[in-house]
């Protein structure tokens, strides 16, 4: 949360799905502007998780696409276009998990 609050991502919210769903106990949802910056916002997660916990995530899809999913094991970061976000709407999609945190 803290590296894509420093790297000014977006509406971030961080939602607990442990309950709901067998693949994953945490969601992260986080809002970028551009292509460059939704990039900018993986590299850097990915990074930090690297030096933190000495493990490698997994991110799928495209910053052309809008969306970004980095695969951090007990935690899955969505990272999308304004576009797509609206379009998607995870937070009204997984409703039934509880919101920890959101930062505008």
């Amino acid at each position: 949360m803290n590296t894509l609050e420093e790297k000014k991502g977006g509406n971030i919210l961080l939602m607990d799905i442990h309950e709901l769903a067998a693949f994953a106990d945490y969601f992260v949802i986080c809002s970028g502007t551009s292509e460059r910056m939704l990039d900018g916002l993986a590299d850097a997660v990915m990074e930090k998780v690297k030096e933190a916990n000495q493990q490698k995530g997994r991110r799928e899809g495209s910053t052309g696409d809008g969306w970004l999913v980095l695969d951090l094991g007990d935690i899955v970061i969505h990272l999308f276009s304004s576009d797509q976000r609206n379009y998607y709407r995870l937070e009204e999609l997984w409703s039934k998990g509880k919101i920890l945190l959101r930062v505008q």
